[in-house]
């Protein structure tokens, strides 16, 4: 899988800035075909980072009603990456 097509935007809430802090944990959303070792080639290349961990999970999408209409949300996948330690992504300072 192509690398760049993996990862579909970084993660941010309180929950993950948490991690992040204290355990350099990184959130992503990624595609729904992307498998914990695309997960961590893609990190590697983009962010030019050691990533010693990768845990993913799939949350499926919320059925909503607005009337006589019910439409289904689609599913996400979300992937937490552990980065090495001294080892820091840039991108997430800046937010």
């Amino acid at each position: 899988m192509n690398p760049y097509s993996v990862l579909v935007k970084p993660m941010l809430s309180e929950k993950s800035n948490k991690a992040r802090e204290a355990s350099n944990k990184y959130s992503f959303e990624v595609s729904l075909k992307a498998n914990k070792t695309d997960v961590k080639k893609a990190v590697e290349k983009m962010f030019d980072v050691k990533v010693t961990a990768v845990t993913t999970a799939v949350s499926r999408g919320k059925v909503k009603r607005r009337g006589n209409n019910v439409v289904k949300l689609p599913n996400t996948k979300k992937a937490v990456v552990t980065l090495a330690e001294g080892a820091k992504i840039s991108l997430f300072d800046d937010l």
